[in-house]
């Protein structure tokens, strides 16, 4: 093979691998602590942490974050046994539990849509479980041994805080060997080894980007034993064994040409998914492009990705939608230097039996601080509508005035890109009879 088709087969093999090296390093960061750190957004693994507020400027921990719901946040490791899941009753209140493997997708869920009020408990176990689910409790099945519950229970905002919280410390993980039928029987450890060299403090994107050809596979390699590829995944591995990627598999013994090949696939790796999101998204429809198929990727890696790097932890479609602005609805970049207005007519704002909301990202898909401290404005935050029943949301830097601060969506100073959230969708949403409106620059005729 030519060095050329070498390093593309790397960038190749580095793309199919993002997931499950992120997912390491994720896991290893949010996890390094001794015990329960809500403040600091950390617990050991198998522990829930629960995050008490929604996320601010300075949360890095995972991108595209959102500001609509309270998360409770938990890496599993279900090598040694299956997990029981319980969960509090919550009433009117939109919830979701969606639990992704470590290759991203939605292996299983429980929420508002599946379920109703309430739901569990459930047993929630690895590839290597083989035995009967004891009586009493519901199996979910994941292939992989480390997975991440994202459970997301909507709130209305900081005066909400206290009952959401309520429902967070009733939801717990509890070993198997240690289930009783009673989730009030069993308390955490609070003196959990931590791992020596993890990284708590860079964020874990950074920190998969900073690594070199052999340090990455290294660490996929590793991944993949006790987190098999897809059966699917045949093919693409047949081709990839020849850089010596393949589960538990040594890079002792590739050429100095391989290694290189490697090295150089490390490097194009995080633009090679900048181009594919670019390429994704030239293609869309008054600067939106809608990402479907979420959460269950088959053999697109791709598609999983450019998710994993922009959007990690993405929901199925049936639970939520994500379209994503970058340009006006003139095909011009999103820039904090132009004001812009989203404009609804009435009856058209999103079709949601959940909620929904606009989201604002930075060019580092995290959020920017601004005098509002609001980083997302949507259907249950008081915006103001016209006499006519239409709505606008006004997206710009400098406050549009006192008039029209209840609808305004604080933009950074410079390159932003917008997300529109639809939980729990309709279905004019899903299929794509309705589509969200063009974001509209207002300093321009």
């Amino acid at each position: 093979m030519t060095d050329e088709s070498l390093e593309e087969l790397a960038t190749e093999a580095w793309i199919y691998g993002y997931p499950l090296v992120t997912a390491a390093l994720t896991k290893a960061a949010m996890t390094a602590v001794p015990a329960r750190d809500d403040g600091r957004r950390k617990a050991p693994v198998n522990q829930f942490c629960y995050l008490r507020t929604t996320p601010d400027a300075d949360f890095t921990e995972v991108v595209s974050p959102n500001a609509d719901t309270l998360y409770s946040s938990a890496w599993l490791d279900l090598s040694d046994q299956p997990l029981v899941l319980t969960l509090p009753e919550f009433g009117d209140r939109f919830w979701m539990v969606p639990i992704l493997d470590a290759w991203s997708d939605v292996c299983a869920v429980v929420g508002r849509r599946t379920h109703g009020a309430s739901a569990g408990p459930f047993l929630i176990a690895g590839p290597s479980w083989s035995q009967p689910t004891p009586p009493g409790l519901t199996l979910l099945r994941s292939t992989t041994a480390v997975n991440w519950i994202i459970a997301r229970y909507a709130t209305s905002g900081p005066s909400d805080f206290p009952a959401v919280n309520r429902l967070q410390d009733a939801t717990r993980l509890i070993p198997l060997s240690e289930w009783t039928g009673d989730p009030d029987a069993y308390s955490p450890p609070t003196d959990v080894p931590v791992p020596a060299g993890a990284d708590a403090t860079t964020p874990p994107v950074d920190q998969v980007h900073a690594l070199g050809g052999r340090d990455y596979f290294t660490l996929l390699n590793r991944s993949m034993v006790d987190n098999p590829p897809d059966p699917a995944d045949a093919t693409v591995l047949g081709r990839l064994a020849k850089l010596g990627i393949a589960p538990g598999a040594s890079l002792d013994d590739l050429s100095a040409e391989e290694i290189a090949a490697l090295d150089a696939g490390a490097r194009r790796g995080p633009g090679t998914l900048r181009d594919l999101l670019a390429r994704a998204e030239s293609a869309n429809a008054g600067g939106w492009t809608v990402h479907r198929g979420l959460g269950d990727y088959g053999t697109d890696y791709a598609k999983r990705g450019v998710i994993t790097r922009f959007g990690y932890g993405a929901n199925l479609d049936a639970d939520a939608l994500y379209p994503h602005a970058t340009t006006d609805a003139d095909g011009r970049p999103l820039d904090g230097a132009h004001p812009y207005v989203l404009h609804f007519d009435a009856g058209t704002t999103p079709p949601v039996d959940g909620f929904w909301s606009l989201t604002m990202m930075n060019d580092r898909q995290l959020f920017a601080g601004n005098p509002l401290d609001r980083c997302a404005i949507g259907d249950r935050s008081g915006m103001r509508t016209n006499p006519d029943g239409s709505l606008d949301i006004y997206v710009q830097h400098d406050n549009p005035g006192p008039d029209r601060e209840s609808n305004w969506l604080p933009a950074p100073a410079g390159s932003f890109n917008v997300f529109l959230r639809l939980y729990w969708p309709r279905q004019a949403a899903l299929t794509g009879d309705w589509t969200p409106p063009p974001l509209r620059r207002t300093d321009v005729s």
